[in-house]
């Protein structure tokens, strides 16, 4: 049971909905780390009155610091602020909810410290999930899923005593805004169109992931890295009511399914209250007022960037990476108007021609990221 947190990214969607949780548990806040949001930092701070307070952004932190003057919150920034987040004495548990790449650095470092990871961050794993689970294992690091998707399996899997009585995970996936929808009718969609997803309240890098569904192919391969099970093991479906957050197929043919609200803070008080089960914020799910619950095949036609994640799982090595640095950037740039809907899966796919290594370090990974984001911006 958690008792004191740390959360990289506490500004962001995951980030206040474990603040939500925290209230509820009683949780003391010893770190809070965002970008740039000097203001809801701030706010938070004077509510939760953290330890320390890291701003990204070093005119961002330099600002905090001049409002915190009254308070004794220290306050850093950048890279070196965010290490620090992450390895506090007085943190047991570091909530990785930071968009991208930038969260394998401290992961890896919390890691090392013997954190428990509640990981919201689904590329840490996607570009070094080989590194970083064989650091966890090493150091012996308790790492609980938050995404719905794979802490739906966590807890289908609660009780499975071997992985050779596991067929297969099943991953739900809402299809986002664009269910349905032909390329052509597909060619045109702006950002706008693209962030208004209809279940879930998110931020716009993954409302837009969403939307392509390369969320869904980075859950593939973050449930392969987490669950050690190879790409032919791990499925994804379409279940528009987003109520079976997913499911776990056994050789004997039993099929296990995890059932809620659309809501986070369900998943992100199971990894904070681990092996126990506490009350959450969350409202219950009243099955009667459910109605019917649907599934379909990913058209992958419509929708490539699914494809292309797992291509690059067959791949291995700094493909998982180079595809995830070249959508960062894509989606980025999309955000911004600069680039079309189907130039994001154009990024990844030239991303996927660079030179694959496998086994890499850090460094390997961090420089493959570096040239994919090159491609992407040159796009």
């Amino acid at each position: 049971m958690t008792k004191a947190i740390s959360i990289l990214g506490s500004t962001g969607s995951i980030g206040r909905q474990t603040l939500d949780v925290a209230d509820d548990l009683g949780l003391r806040v010893a770190a809070l780390s965002a970008n740039r949001d000097v203001d809801r930092m701030e706010a938070q701070c004077r509510r939760y009155r953290p330890e320390l307070a890291v701003l990204m952004e070093e005119s961002a932190a330099k600002a905090l610091k001049v409002r915190l003057a009254d308070t004794t919150i220290r306050v850093a920034s950048g890279m070196d602020g965010l290490l620090e987040a992450a390895t506090l004495p007085g943190a047991d548990t570091v909530v990785t909810a930071v968009s991208g790449m930038i969260g394998l650095q401290p992961t890896l470092a919390a890691i090392r410290e013997r954190k428990r990871i509640s990981l919201a961050n689904k590329e840490t794993l996607v570009c070094a999930g080989e590194l970083v689970m064989q650091e966890a294992a090493r150091c012996g690091a308790e790492i609980i899923p938050v995404d719905s998707e794979h802490s739906a399996i966590f807890q289908c899997l609660m009780g499975c005593r071997d992985q050779k009585e596991v067929r297969r995970l099943i991953l739900t996936c809402s299809g986002g805004p664009f269910f349905g929808m032909t390329r052509e009718a597909l060619a045109g969609k702006t950002k706008d169109d693209a962030l208004k997803h209809p279940n879930w309240k998110m931020g716009p890098k993954i409302t837009v992931d969403c939307a392509t569904l390369m969320n869904k192919g980075l859950e593939v391969i973050e449930a392969m890295r987490l669950y050690g099970l190879p790409l032919e093991q791990v499925t994804a479906i379409i279940h528009r009511q987003s109520v079976i957050h997913s499911l776990v197929e056994f050789v004997d043919g039993a099929v296990m399914a995890q059932l809620g609200v659309p809501d986070m803070r369900i998943p992100i008080g199971l990894a904070m209250t681990y092996p126990a089960r506490l009350h959450n914020p969350a409202p219950a799910l009243d099955l009667l007022a459910c109605g019917n619950l649907n599934f379909a095949e990913i058209d992958e036609a419509a929708f490539p960037c699914f494809a292309l994640a797992k291509q690059a799982a067959r791949i291995g090595g700094t493909a998982c990476a180079a595809m995830n640095a070249a959508n960062e950037a894509a989606v980025a740039r999309y955000l911004r108007d600069e680039i079309g809907f189907y130039d994001i899966p154009a990024a990844v796919e030239r991303a996927l021609t660079l030179p694959v290594m496998q086994n890499p370090t850090l460094d390997d990974i961090l420089a493959i990221d570096a040239e994919a984001r090159r491609i992407a911006a040159a796009l």
